[in-house]
């Protein structure tokens, strides 16, 4: 599965287009039609993840938006609290130091037993443990190498999510063995927002941490609509989904790369330790962002027939398989 230790931002979803009337009819018109209907848009965007992130939001009230756009920075910033690896402070930072966490935050104690359960529900293709594997392959393509066998025999070792405890009265990992959540986190950051928006009374947004989500439309009552990226930069869109509404997430090859061919890169298969070489990327669509990001992730790894088969077991949800690509 993917560490997504990278700071670069993936670029295989394209966020926040226009609806087609809009953009037909220009700025000046679009505008025009969200006075009419009464209706005021905004969009902040900030740091988080490693990468940007924006909220764009349709309220008639100046004053419901600016709360919300608080609230929903803030659900972003309690996940990263929760479970960010690019955080030295954060809970899951912390139990990887320490290999145990009493009382652990609520918000990593929901992922952690997601993961779990779909590093089941997977034969272990998902799974929140290979963060050995990342720690090993950065180390050794800095240096211009690939892992020996025995290192990576070694590093295998120490992975699998059956090493990991969750229980009421805390979080235990086997000695050896580290988590990454980013396999999943910036997906239940999205949904984290989305209810957050929800909770001020935000019927229409665009949300952008990383992965997407959406509700309602664009303040002149276009649909919002979400371009795919080709797999590699440079490329044009592979398609768009429109009216786009609920959760999307996408793995690919194309954020952290060991290899110049892209055949090594931060998607691992914890039952090799090496990356899939199927693929260059799966988007998954879904009721929820925490589904859409970590399906991605496991239909990576299991190839497009497993795949495909995995996600068909959850309803709502649907899969686009892009295979590999120089």
């Amino acid at each position: 599965m993917s560490t997504r230790p990278s700071l670069a931002r993936r670029r295989l979803l394209l966020g926040g287009l226009g609806g087609l009337a809009a953009l037909a009819a220009g700025p000046a018109a679009f505008r025009a039609m969200a006075q009419a209907q009464g209706l005021r848009t905004a969009t902040r965007a900030g740091l988080a993840f490693g990468t940007t992130v924006s909220l764009t939001l349709v309220h008639a009230d100046a004053a419901v938006i600016e709360a919300a756009l608080h609230d929903g920075f803030a659900a972003i910033r309690a996940v990263e609290a929760a479970g960010s690896l690019y955080r030295p402070d954060s809970a899951l930072a912390r139990l990887n130091r320490d290999g145990r966490l009493a009382d652990p935050d609520p918000l990593l104690a929901e992922m952690l037993r997601f993961a779990l359960d779909l590093a089941a529900a997977s034969g272990g293709a998902f799974d929140p443990t290979v963060q050995p594997l990342w720690t090993l392959w950065a180390e050794t393509a800095a240096r211009g190498e690939r892992p020996s066998r025995t290192a990576l025999a070694e590093t295998l070792g120490r992975v699998g999510w059956r090493a990991v405890a969750l229980s009421e009265a805390g979080i235990r990992l086997r000695p050896g063995t580290a988590l990454t959540l980013n396999g999943l986190l910036q997906g239940y950051a999205a949904d984290r927002v989305m209810a957050a928006l929800r909770a001020r009374g935000i019927a229409h947004a665009f949300v952008d941490t990383g992965e997407f989500g959406a509700q309602g439309a664009h303040a002149d009552g276009a649909p919002w609509r979400l371009g795919l990226a080709g797999p590699r930069r440079g490329d044009p869109l592979a398609a768009v989904i429109a009216p786009f509404t609920g959760f999307a997430a996408t793995s690919g090859d194309d954020a952290t790369a060991f290899s110049a061919d892209r055949r090594d890169h931060h998607i691992f298969d914890p039952a090799t330790g090496t990356s899939p070489r199927a693929l260059s990327a799966v988007t998954v669509t879904a009721p929820s962002g925490l589904l859409a990001d970590a399906l991605s992730t496991a239909a990576f790894v299991l190839g497009e027939a497993a795949g495909a088969a995995l996600v068909a077991r959850y309803p709502g949800c649907a899969a686009r398989f892009t295979p590999k690509v120089a």
